[in-house]
């Protein structure tokens, strides 16, 4: 498992919390450790899942996420 700090952008309330949290919960190969407005940070298995993958999953919400 390797850990990932991600900034996200467009998050403002709880709808936002839940939806990045649950998202990234569905995705194979992600553990959420915390999820907070404007950040989220998790391990993930790369041999199930990428970073690209895990970006995409949070923009299908309608967020963007990068490393930090």
């Amino acid at each position: 498992m390797q850990d990932l700090k991600l900034s996200i952008e467009g998050m403002s309330c709880d709808h936002c919390l839940r939806a990045v949290r649950g998202r990234l919960q569905s995705t194979p190969g992600v553990e959420v450790h915390d999820v907070k407005i404007g950040s989220a940070n998790v391990s993930f298995d790369p041999a199930k899942t990428s970073i690209d993958d895990i970006e995409e999953a949070i923009a299908d919400e309608g967020y963007t996420a990068s490393v930090e």
